[in-house]
C-alpha cells in the first residue's frame, strides 16, 4: 500500500514538473492571452514563492553571473539567455530588439526618452548605439524595479549615458524640460503601461519635447496591444507610421513595434 502510494507521489510530483517545466510552456509560446496570464501571473508567483525572491533579482543575478562587468552587449546577452533558458520577462527581448537597434541606428538621437525601464534591458540595449553626447532618460513606476536597472546599467559600465528617473510618467513629463534641459527628443520609446501611451504621447505634444522629425518607437502595440494608441497615431495628420511585425519578447506570439515620425 504504502510503496504504491509512494509511486503515485513520485509520478504526480513527475506530471507537475513536466507540466510547468515544458508542456504549458510550449502551449502558450503560441496563444497572447495564455502567454501573458501563464509568464506573469502563474509562473512569475510559483518561482517567487520556491526562491523567496523577485524575477527582476533573478535577472540580475543572472547577469552578475554570465555577463562581463563593462561590457553592455554581454549584459544583453547575459538577460537574453535567462529569458529564453530559464524564466520569461517582459523586456522588448532579442527578436525586437533587433528593430530597436535598427531604428536608433537610424536615428543617431542625441536625446532619448525612454518610458518603462523595467530592468534596464532596453536602456542598455539603446545606450550602447548613441553617439559620443547621446544621453537617455529612462522613467520607471515602480522603485523596486528601478534599483535593479540602476544596478544592471552599472554592470553595464553606462551610468553616465542613462539617467533614470523613479515616479509616474504622466508626473515627470511635464518636468522633464526644466529638471533636465531637454528641449526636445530625437528618439521615444514607450514599453510601460500600455493605457499610457495615448495619454503621454499627447503630453509631450503639449508640453512641446517633439520636434518635426522625432521619432516615437512603440512596443507591445498588437499583445497586450494598445488600439487607441494605434488608432489616434495612425491617423493623426502629425504622424507618419510604420508597422514593423515581430513577435511577444520570447514567445512565437505575434506582436510588433510601431515607429512613427512626428510632423510638427
Amino acid at each position: 500500500m504504502w510503496l504504491t502510494l509512494l509511486y503515485c507521489v513520485i509520478g504526480g510530483a513527475a506530471l507537475l514538473f513536466a507540466l510547468f517545466s515544458w508542456v504549458i510552456p510550449y502551449i502558450v509560446q503560441y496563444h497572447p492571452g495564455l502567454a501573458i496570464f501563464w509568464h506573469d501571473r502563474i509562473e512569475e508567483r510559483v518561482l517567487d514563492t520556491l526562491t523567496q525572491s523577485t524575477r527582476p533579482q533573478r535577472l540580475l543575478a543572472a547577469v552578475q553571473k554570465n555577463a562581463t562587468r563593462g561590457d553592455p552587449r554581454s549584459v544583453v546577452l547575459a538577460i537574453d539567455q535567462f529569458c529564453r533558458q530559464k524564466e520569461w520577462a517582459m523586456n522588448v527581448g532579442d527578436e525586437k530588439g533587433c528593430i530597436l537597434d535598427s531604428v536608433v541606428s537610424e536615428v543617431n538621437p542625441g536625446a532619448v526618452l525612454e518610458l518603462g525601464t523595467y530592468c534596464g534591458y532596453s536602456a542598455v540595449r539603446i545606450a550602447c548605439l548613441l553617439p559620443p553626447h547621446g544621453k537617455i532618460i529612462t522613467l520607471e513606476f515602480n522603485p523596486d524595479n528601478a534599483a535593479i536597472a540602476r544596478q544592471v546599467i552599472a554592470w553595464a559600465g553606462l551610468e553616465e549615458k542613462i539617467q533614470l528617473v523613479v515616479g509616474a510618467s504622466g508626473d515627470w513629463i511635464p518636468k522633464i524640460k526644466e529638471q533636465f534641459g531637454v528641449k526636445t527628443f530625437d528618439l521615444v520609446f514607450l514599453d510601460h503601461w500600455k493605457d499610457r501611451y495615448l495619454p503621454d504621447t499627447k503630453l509631450m505634444e503639449e508640453c512641446g519635447l517633439l520636434r518635426e522629425g522625432s521619432i516615437l518607437l512603440a512596443d507591445n502595440v498588437i499583445c497586450p496591444g494598445t488600439p487607441d494608441y494605434l488608432e489616434y497615431i495612425r491617423n493623426s495628420p502629425r504622424y507618419k507610421s510604420q508597422y514593423f511585425k515581430s513577435h511577444l519578447e520570447y514567445t512565437k506570439v505575434e506582436d510588433g513595434l510601431e515607429k512613427s515620425v512626428f510632423l510638427g
